[in-house]
């Protein structure tokens, strides 16, 4: 049964949210290892009946609350930890002390709110039966970071739901969002090389020039990707990066390409690998070149049962009252290697609108912005609602 109090509670120690939000954010660290967040952490919540667990690849830990009232369910909350390589523009007097590293994607922000729900959980910890593993995970920014937690074994054995939040600034202030089923897209990375044979640019007959080859193969994507795709299923392809020669008046002996590709069903993910091989060898072919493709696999579709997103949303509205609660029309193109949890077990994600209250949010940066800035009055609802499903979930589990 949910403690109508959570909110209210949270709000009482918010200082101490914000405070390790603070200090995490002045101090950012990058991918696998982030020695300091996780330091930070621990001696925050030393004072508490938890007991951790580290693996051999990254610096995540988990914690583990048993709850007082006896065997139970097993419930998991994730907060992330890493930054992003970028300089902070923000001017904020707790701003980035480290050249060429931010916070630009609100994993201060998570990480603080996992912290307080941690809090508000063990204040309580004897009216709960069951457990509660509190994720702290490294490397959500590319670096796989919860698969190799995974694979260290630090959520053996599974548990039996498994709940995440991340924060929006250009979202509504303190609106809670999410959806049923895919929420966030996968991403995988093509590179591709098309090589030609190089020559004067005044005399193209006497060379084969890979730079239109290249132009056509990005088109012919375009072409792939809305003729040989469902539009319900959606897939975009996106070239980035397109590299060759050295001068004016020089043709290229090859054209180096990079780009993403985007999927919200393993489906159309294992299918638009091929196309995009087949494609650029074909296309390359037809003017006496060659092309070779390199797939890297990246984050899986976060997909979110219903089932969890509807005791998410249950919270939200007890919290938040009934209008706290929003949910998404369409999923959205970015990706979040929360995913390869949600592969194993049962749960859903949400995102929390951070917009100063009365800004105009539409126009606030967003994430992976060098000026993103939050409101941090809003962090003890995340709090709340972080330690709110965790408690309806091991006092009801999954209402069918």
């Amino acid at each position: 049964m949910l403690h109508a109090q959570l909110l209210d509670q949270a709000r009482g120690f918010s200082e101490q949210i914000v405070a390790l939000r603070r200090a995490i954010h002045a101090e950012p660290e990058l991918g696998l290892q982030t020695p300091k967040t996780r330091d930070k952490v621990r001696a925050a919540l030393a004072h508490l009946p938890l007991t951790w667990r580290e693996g051999p690849s990254t610096t995540g830990a988990v914690a583990t609350l048993k709850g007082g009232a006896g065997p139970g369910r097993r419930v998991l909350l994730r907060g992330d930890m890493d930054a992003l390589p970028m300089e902070e523009e923000t001017g904020l007097p707790f701003a980035s002390k480290v050249r060429g590293a931010m916070h630009a994607c609100g994993h201060d922000t998570h990480t603080a709110m996992l912290a307080g729900a941690a809090e508000l959980l063990c204040a309580r910890a004897d009216q709960l039966a069951g457990e509660v593993q509190f994720m702290f995970q490294p490397g959500e920014e590319g670096f796989h970071g919860a698969r190799f937690m995974l694979d260290d074994g630090l959520l053996d054995p599974l548990p039996d739901a498994a709940f995440a939040l991340h924060i929006m600034p250009n979202s509504p202030h303190g609106m809670i969002a999410g959806r049923n089923g895919a929420l966030l897209a996968s991403a995988d990375q093509f590179d591709i090389v098309v090589e030609g044979r190089g020559g004067h640019g005044a005399m193209p007959h006497d060379a084969l020039d890979p730079v239109p080859v290249a132009c056509e193969i990005v088109t012919a994507f375009q072409a792939m990707v809305t003729r040989k795709f469902n539009v319900a299923d959606p897939v975009v392809l996106s070239v980035t990066q397109i590299n060759a020669g050295t001068a004016h008046n020089v043709i290229a002996d090859r054209v180096t390409m990079r780009g993403t590709v985007r999927t919200l069903s393993p489906a159309s993910r294992a299918r638009i690998g091929s196309e995009i091989e087949r494609i650029a060898a074909l296309v390359a072919a037809a003017h006496d070149m060659s092309a070779t493709v390199k797939l890297t696999p990246g984050f899986p579709v976060t997909l979110c049962d219903p089932r969890a997103v509807a005791l998410g949303e249950a919270v939200a509205r007890k919290l938040a009252g009934d209008g706290g609660f929003h949910k998404l029309a369409a999923p959205i193109m970015g990706a979040e290697d929360f995913s390869y949890v949600l592969e194993k077990v049962p749960g859903a994600m949400f995102f929390l609108g951070v917009a100063h209250e009365g800004a105009d949010w539409k126009t606030c940066c967003s994430i992976h912005s060098t000026r993103m800035v939050v409101d941090e009055s809003v962090l003890p609802l995340g709090t709340a609602l972080l330690a709110g499903c965790a408690e309806r979930f091991l006092a009801e589990g999954f209402v069918a």
